[in-house]
């Protein structure tokens, strides 16, 4: 680009400098052309002879040239023996070579035909003008090779420049290569795009670590909450096997076992379901869909429940909430929490499912009177496999909120937790919250 730059300038510098003379010399002889050929139809060939008789006085430098001839080819007047070798009668511009005082020259010379047959030719010494325009040239040569000089030498200086910035990005790129995911970009505090392409990696690299550190947890809780059905159930496998003898006995032991496989098959349908969501294979299934109804049936399905533990789901959303979305999904994440919240909530307490229609959003509350989350727990709730000290000895698999949260991100909303509505501050309770878009 500088280098386009610099012959641009140069074209420009060239056509108005050279190109100017140039244009400046052929309208010179041109004019002066006229004014002759005005004066011989004005008195004819003698005061054309008069009048170039007084140019070639007052040319002190002897620059110009003329040449008045008759229709025969007699010269009549002017400093020029005969017309231009070459001549044309339908030509008006030469250029010719000359030689004035011993020194050779060029000359460019107009002729122009008058009425009667003669010939009219003016002409200027432009020898001058062609080594000003040769100094020039040179001139302009020298400073394009300048240019392209310093266009080369810019353009490595700014290729050292980026690849000196771009050095720890890529020194962190190689270590993260290399399968070490702790290196992190270093960032000088210039607030420049580098620095922005650092913030950026150095968020992407965190990502990836929590993601990584997530699956190790993953599995980990695979292995530690799936272990124990196994375990189970091949204890109840082994005890059938040793009663075999007694039906009764051993159709109880294998039922017991189904169970326990039951369970590890629902924790993996869970986990593939979660995974599902969270890559976002379920988002052809969107269309309009109006969320009481599923507030509805979530709410007639588990206020049953809850009255059979002596509590009460009450329940407050308006006539209509509609949104875009999967049915299905949306429908087990209300299940999930109304679910958790009978799970949690004691004997006799209450159950809040409430939704309200803002500007631009749903929110959901479903609000318990457990024992609630601190606020170390609540940072970590939704997390796969997770489960707070204080229910540990309920049945579950911690799955039901991440599965929740993958949900509610897949449809672009936010997740949160709150205080609940216990009465006593060791049953706070809890409220899960979260919001979806009407977009």
């Amino acid at each position: 680009m500088f280098l386009l730059a610099g012959l641009a300038f140069t074209g420009v510098l060239w056509w108005g400098t050279a190109g100017a003379l140039d244009r400046q010399i052929d309208a010179a002889i041109r004019a002066d052309a006229m004014a002759l050929a005005e004066r011989w139809r004005d008195a004819g060939d003698q005061a054309v002879a008069d009048a170039i008789g007084e140019r070639l006085a007052l040319d002190a430098e002897n620059q110009t040239l003329y040449l008045l001839s008759a229709p025969s080819g007699q010269r009549l007047a002017g400093n020029l023996e005969a017309l231009p070798q070459g001549f044309a009668p339908d030509v008006q511009w030469y250029g010719m070579s000359l030689e004035r005082d011993g020194i050779p020259g060029e000359a460019r010379l107009f002729v122009l035909p008058l009425p009667d047959g003669s010939r009219l030719a003016v002409g200027r010494d432009v020898e001058e003008k062609l080594r000003l325009r040769a100094l020039l040239t040179e001139g302009l040569a020298w400073s394009a090779g300048v240019a392209l000089l310093f266009a080369f030498a810019g353009a490595a200086l700014l290729r050292r420049a980026l690849e000196r910035r771009l050095a720890p990005v890529t020194a962190t790129a190689a270590l993260i290569a290399g399968g070490d995911l702790s290196p992190r970009v270093p960032l000088s505090g210039r607030e420049d795009e580098f620095e922005a392409l650092g913030h950026s990696m150095n968020t992407m690299l965190d990502r990836i670590a929590h993601l990584m550190e997530g699956v190790r947890g993953v599995s980990d809780a695979i292995a530690h909450d799936l272990r124990t059905p196994i375990a189970r159930a091949r204890n109840r496998l082994e005890e059938a096997l040793a009663n075999a003898d007694d039906p009764a006995a051993l159709h109880s032991a294998l039922e017991r076992g189904i169970a326990d496989l039951d369970n590890v098959t629902r924790v993996f349908q869970a986990v593939l379901r979660i995974a599902e969501v969270e890559a976002g294979a379920r988002r052809a299934a969107f269309a309009p869909v109006d969320l009481v109804p599923l507030l509805e049936d979530a709410a007639e399905l588990y206020g049953a429940t809850a009255e059979e533990n002596g509590q009460t789901l009450r329940t407050e959303w308006p006539a209509a909430l509609p949104l875009t979305g999967d049915r299905d999904l949306l429908l087990q994440a209300l299940a999930n929490l109304l679910d958790n919240a009978v799970k949690f909530t004691p004997d006799g307490g209450s159950i809040l499912l409430k939704a309200e229609l803002l500007e631009d959003a749903i929110v959901v509350r479903v609000s318990d009177q457990g024992p609630g989350l601190s606020l170390e727990d609540r940072e970590r709730v939704g997390e796969r496999f997770f489960r707070a000290d204080s229910s540990r000895n309920t049945p579950g698999s911690g799955l039901g909120l991440s599965l929740v949260r993958a949900v509610v991100q897949l449809h672009g909303g936010t997740l949160w937790f709150d205080e609940g509505h216990g009465e006593s501050l060791d049953k706070p309770g809890l409220a899960v919250c979260f919001r979806l878009p009407l977009a």
